[in-house]
């Protein structure tokens, strides 16, 4: 489905005719539609010649240097890119890809978010898929969620106009963006807030009216995190080598280093040589690629070379630097939907030790002379046992071998060690959960639990899916799915397909594709099947189970688990910004 956010100022009480949800102003416009609400905050002032010569001829500057419309919008880097490409499209901008791509990295740099506004949306980015936690209520999911990710307006900050204008842009342009809006919002309309049912003969409030409230409070233009962060902006002091970490579904961990060099004449764009060895097999890859940063933190980049699950990958980049340029976090991917990726963590080598990853991924309790494997950077020549610290049950023993970059140490853990993931200091520079300590594996689970393949391959490609069958303990309490529980790790596992019923004698399971032994599933193609029942095309629906080919229950069976797994149709028509990274 398309993912639009909107900048374009329409005229729409006209087209949308008394059906239209009217939200009222907070700023006594009362009854106005929004286009005639006045502005009463603040702008952000646009100073960039080039956006001012290509956007002021339609977005009226002012004489303090606001453009309307622009300067009342803070966006991210996809967004900023959205709204040109629509204003090429519905409102005959005409504008070069040079020319967007430079306006693109002014409005994201000085009219984006702050670090602290882009990290929790930075999964949408990244094109990572999970089950979104940042819905405030029901209201606002079925003003906003219902067509796109919750976190597409919420990587955006808007005055109280610029939101009403949105909604009433959506209604313009979408015509189920109306009767969504124009329902009562009924039910909580937060975790702790159940609204009493409205005084007899008062209209209750309605989906639209909640949710332009609820984003007019909480992503509001000027917040304190952006005031704080608008005089730091500079450019980004990134150049030097970053130890890299990550790992990647159905192929483990990978460790290796990113060299960054400054781009002569651009002090926002860099070069990268990248190497990344997995630690499953020993091999290594090397990519060379370029990038650009946005707003001093947010890094978007295109690397060429051999990809780590094998084969020859074009991959996008998308990080996130912590505001003292000393670390990051994101997702370098690759596919037709972006589907695979590693999630990394980078730390910047400054000559003092740096941790990237401990193998194996985790150890039993009572386990004794356990090899480790600590790999990072700068790690001293004369490390002791006593340098190195798993916390309360786990001891180093010996240290066996060191180089600049991998220790191979010795250790024992106590038959009551405390179960968990167990952190590592060496001489007081920390590695979070480096070290999950167990009792026994209680259940699995396979990830992702819920899934989303495409089919392809004839005139649209693939989306394919990687499943994993991760070890879980239930923590302390000893009971599955509960807060204490904490994932183990991968665990060796056969994948299969079985029907899941919706649809009698559909046999999903013999028409949406192939699981390998790895995980993998491989959708199957496009387009009517003349062997299906009614010449059906192949998409469906399953359970993905996974078995493990060790771990048992109390009764003795094989631990399994299982996961939802849609097929559908290709995505016919894709929505991605390549001109936000270099």
């Amino acid at each position: 489905m398309p993912r639009r956010v909107g900048l374009i100022a329409l005229c729409v009480a006209g087209l949308l005719g008394t059906t239209a949800v009217i939200a009222e102003s907070e700023k006594g416009d009362a009854g106005k539609v929004p286009a005639d609400w006045k502005e009463t905050e603040a702008g952000i002032p646009v100073t960039d010649p080039l956006t001012t010569a290509k956007c002021g001829g339609c977005h009226t500057p002012d004489a303090k240097g606001n453009l309307s419309r622009i300067s009342w919008v803070r966006a991210t880097p996809e967004g900023w890119s959205q709204t040109i490409k629509r204003m090429v499209k519905l409102n005959g901008a005409v504008v070069s890809p040079e020319e967007a791509r430079s306006i693109v990295q002014y409005l994201g740099t000085f009219h984006g978010l702050a670090p602290e506004e882009a990290k929790p949306v930075m999964y949408f980015a990244e094109h990572r898929v999970q089950d979104e936690t940042i819905i405030p209520n029901e209201a606002v999911r079925g003003a906003c969620a219902s067509c796109h990710a919750f976190a597409q307006p919420m990587s955006s900050r808007r005055s109280h106009r610029e939101w009403g204008l949105l909604q009433q842009m959506h209604m313009a342009l979408y015509p189920q963006a109306e009767r969504q809006y124009n329902r009562p919002a009924t039910g909580p309309l937060s975790p702790t807030d159940n609204p009493a049912p409205a005084a007899p003969g008062t209209k209750p409030p309605m989906v639209a009216e909640v949710a332009l409230e609820w984003l007019s409070k909480n992503a509001t233009l000027h917040t304190t995190e952006w005031e704080a962060w608008r005089p730091r902006i500079q450019a980004p002091t990134l150049a030097g080598q970053w130890l890299i970490s990550g790992a990647m579904p159905g192929h483990g961990q990978f460790v290796g280093e990113m060299k960054v060099a400054p781009k002569p004449g651009a002090p926002t764009e860099f070069v990268t040589t990248t190497t990344l060895r997995s630690l499953e097999t020993g091999k290594s890859v090397t990519r060379t690629g370029t990038g650009l940063v946005y707003g001093g933190y947010s890094w978007r980049g295109t690397s060429h070379g051999a990809a780590p699950g094998g084969g020859e990958e074009t991959m996008r980049e998308t990080l996130w630097f912590a505001p003292d340029r000393g670390n990051a976090v994101g997702r370098i991917y690759w596919g037709a939907y972006q589907e695979f990726g590693l999630d990394v963590t980078m730390v910047r080598e400054t000559g003092i030790p740096k941790l990237a990853a401990v193998t194996p991924g985790a150890i039993k309790t009572g386990t004794q002379g356990a090899k480790v494997h600590v790999y990072g950077a700068g790690i001293p020549a004369d490390l002791k046992p006593q340098d190195l610290s798993f916390g309360a049950g786990v001891t180093v023993a010996a240290v066996d071998s060191i180089t600049p970059s991998e220790a191979v140490i010795t250790v024992n853990v106590a038959p009551d060690a405390v179960g968990g993931q167990h952190d590592l200091a060496l001489r007081g520079v920390p590695l979070e959960k480096a070290l999950p300590v167990y009792a026994k594996v209680d259940y699995i689970k396979v990830t992702p639990e819920t899934a989303l393949a495409h089919l392809g391959g004839l005139k649209y490609p693939k989306g394919y899916i990687q499943f994993e069958a991760i070890g879980y303990s239930a923590g302390a309490d000893g009971k599955p799915n509960t807060a204490d529980d904490f994932a183990i790790g991968p665990v060796d596992a056969n994948f299969a397909m079985i029907e899941f019923p919706t649809t009698t004698y559909d046999d999903d399971t013999k028409f949406v594709g192939k699981i390998d032994s790895n995980g993998l599933f491989s959708p199957n193609v496009e387009g009517p099947d003349p062997a299906r029942r009614f010449m059906r095309n192949n998409y469906g629906e399953v359970w993905v189970t996974a078995t493990s080919k060790t771990l048992m229950d109390r009764e003795g069976k094989p631990l399994s688990g299982r996961a939802y797994l849609v097929t559908t149709v290709p995505l016919y028509k894709m929505w991605d910004q390549p001109e936000v990274s270099k």
